[in-house]
């Protein structure tokens, strides 16, 4: 390492461990998981009573398509109401991200596949390769918000707008 001019900071390596934290995630050989210790923050999240606190939420969950109710609170000069619809919302963007997908480590050897799909105000796609037993499992997954010119497209072009999205993507 040293004759290229890497150098590791002791106290910063971990030797031996099954799992390592990474970027709020848990990185083993099985694959990648939330750390337990960031959901709980976002399971004891308390409901947003203004914009201020909102925002501070959805900066945890800009990836996530369920997040439009929420964000319609966000635009200028938007009435704070808080709607059954916002806590449904709230509480299904708590759940995804305490119960995310545990995302399976990269077999280069192993074909991959995509997945796409598109809502009426969400496009979203995952990369997907089987395991050793047949099975599918996710090994990256993006989402966005549709822009509000995308909205008014089709049902099949927002689902061709999700494949581009995801050729981009991967």
């Amino acid at each position: 390492m040293r004759e290229h001019k890497l150098y590791a900071n002791l106290k910063k390596c971990i030797f031996g461990a099954s799992e390592i934290p990474v970027l709020g995630f848990l990185v083993g050989k099985n694959g990648v998981r939330p750390d337990p210790g960031k959901v709980r923050v976002i399971n004891e999240w308390p409901t947003p009573s203004n914009v201020k606190e909102l925002r501070k939420f959805l900066g945890l969950a800009t990836y996530l398509g369920k997040i439009r109710p929420l964000s319609q609170l966000l635009k200028k000069d938007a009435v704070w109401d808080w709607t059954a619809e916002c806590q449904q919302a709230f509480d299904a963007v708590k759940q995804d991200l305490t119960e995310a997908t545990v995302l399976a480590v990269a077999d280069q050897d192993r074909p991959f596949h995509v997945v796409c799909d598109a809502s009426d105000f969400a496009i979203g796609c995952a990369l997907m390769q089987h395991d050793h037993e047949g099975r599918d499992r996710v090994v990256y997954y993006q989402s966005r918000q549709l822009k509000p010119a995308e909205r008014n497209y089709p049902v099949h072009d927002k689902e061709l707008l999700a494949m581009k999205y995801a050729l981009a993507k991967f």
